[in-house]
């Protein structure tokens, strides 16, 4: 438990700082596992035939799976195969991490055979003291995705808690 803690000057200076590219792709066969991974029943998710009679170019994305992250071995994290680029990497010297939250922001849709260019942006600082945890940083860090087209088509916001 951190009793003192400040954000520094140069923790500050990082805020707006931003991460290489990296590219992510939406494949039928990553859109049907996930679905099926998160018990998602919906054709649409599945038949091709079905999502274009609902609207879609192909088979749509469900809710918060913005493509896979094509995987390059020693530029990739091992774990969640995201590039090591990505990595906003505030040294706070807190040991001990939750995750806050996680919402996205849809600006269009995304389907099976886009790609996907995203990269990470360190949105936010704030410190907040805890009864139980005494004093905690809050990291938001935002990643923007753009389509094959260049156009914005999300942003997810994600706060981690480091204690």
């Amino acid at each position: 438990m951190a009793k003192q803690f400040e954000l520094t000057e140069e923790m500050k200076a990082q805020i707006g700082r931003e991460t290489p590219t990296w590219t992510y792709e939406v494949t039928t066969t990553s859109v049907r596992a996930f679905a099926r991974g998160v018990g998602y029943t919906d054709p649409v998710y599945y038949d091709v035939e079905a999502a274009q009679k609902a609207g879609y170019r192909s088979l749509p994305a469900p809710p918060t799976y913005l493509g896979t992250p094509i995987y390059i071995p020693g530029q990739s994290n091992e774990t969640f195969g995201e590039p090591k680029t990505l990595s906003i990497g505030v040294k706070s010297g807190l040991r001990n991490g939750l995750d806050g939250s996680t919402e996205t922001e849809y600006f269009g849709d995304v389907c099976a055979g886009d790609i996907l260019t995203a990269y990470n942006r360190l949105a936010d600082l704030q410190v907040r003291e805890s009864k139980t945890l005494g004093k905690m940083l809050i990291i938001t860090i935002e990643n923007i995705f753009k389509n094959q087209d260049g156009k914005l088509i999300a942003v997810r916001r994600a706060e981690f808690i480091l204690y």
